[in-house]
């Protein structure tokens, strides 16, 4: 399967992404990242969302990403916030930065892209010794009958199918529930245990999370383009399906749920692990 190209939804993306919450940061501080005076890598960064709040904590930010459209974005929104961050073009996997360069890293809401293991040991090189890395999840929770739920449902039922691929995938994961459940048991949940192997097969050590919920408040215009800037619609699909989507998407806000704005309640999931300092 191609990867998604955020690149194609940047102004989407950077309009209508929710922001993180401040408490995020706050607690993020607690566990040593985002402290004041600290070099921080934004692994992931897309527009920078993360990257901003950690330089208004008074953090040498550095934004790492592959879509040079997003970056873009990231810097007109740092100039119309006043904020200064550095940009990088690459990838988690191999940032081509020096060895122990950063005192802290995080990753917002881009994990599930990289592969894993690699990203992992790549992070460890770039940090100094005792710095840290937060794994940060934002998720919005699809309980049935939610604003959230109808979207997914709808969604799915308007783009189109690959021949047999429905019944693949429900034989994949029935063999992986047999085998490996801790790889599905939090879909859906906004909860993702499997990053404590990730980090503790890299290295790192002091391995610990927090979660919480937040309810996020969307217009419906707002909402469709939070739903267009997704990678199964404006970051894979062409523009006409996109725009169809969008249409029906619109019908049914109107009809079930009609509150203008609306809440959507969102999960906030972080691991973090500390790499060991030296001997």
């Amino acid at each position: 399967m191609k990867a998604p190209d955020f690149g194609k939804t940047a102004a989407d993306y950077a309009a209508h992404r929710a922001g993180f919450p401040p408490e995020l940061f706050e607690r993020l501080a607690e566990h040593s990242v985002g402290v004041a005076g600290q070099k921080l890598i934004d692994v992931g960064t897309g527009t920078g969302a993360l990257a901003r709040e950690f330089a208004r904590t008074g953090c040498e930010v550095t934004g790492l990403d592959p879509s040079q459209e997003l970056m873009d974005q990231a810097r007109r929104l740092d100039v119309e916030a006043k904020l200064s961050v550095s940009y990088v073009r690459g990838v988690a996997e191999d940032t081509g930065l020096p060895d122990s360069s950063f005192d802290a890293a995080a990753a917002g809401v881009c994990w599930h892209w990289f592969d894993g293991n690699r990203a992992a040991r790549e992070i460890l090189r770039i940090l100094a010794p005792g710095g840290r890395l937060a794994i940060v999840h934002f998720d919005w929770l699809a309980t049935p009958g939610s604003v959230a739920a109808d979207s997914v449902d709808l969604i799915e039922s308007l783009l189109p199918r690959t021949p047999g691929k429905s019944l693949a995938r429900a034989a994949f994961f029935s063999v992986v529930r047999r085998l490996k459940p801790e790889w599905v048991e939090a879909e859906g949940s906004g909860v993702h245990p499997d990053r404590f192997a990730v980090l503790a097969r890299a290295g790192f050590e002091e391995l610990k999370s927090f979660s919480f919920d937040v309810p996020v408040e969307y217009s419906h215009q707002a909402w469709r383009g939070r739903l267009r800037s997704h990678a199964l619609l404006g970051a894979s699909k062409p523009a006409k399906l996109v725009k169809q989507v969008d249409q029906s998407l619109a019908a049914m806000l109107r009809e079930r749920h009609p509150d203008d704005p609306f809440t959507v309640m969102h999960r906030v999931f972080v691991v973090l692990g500390r790499k060991a300092s030296r001997s």
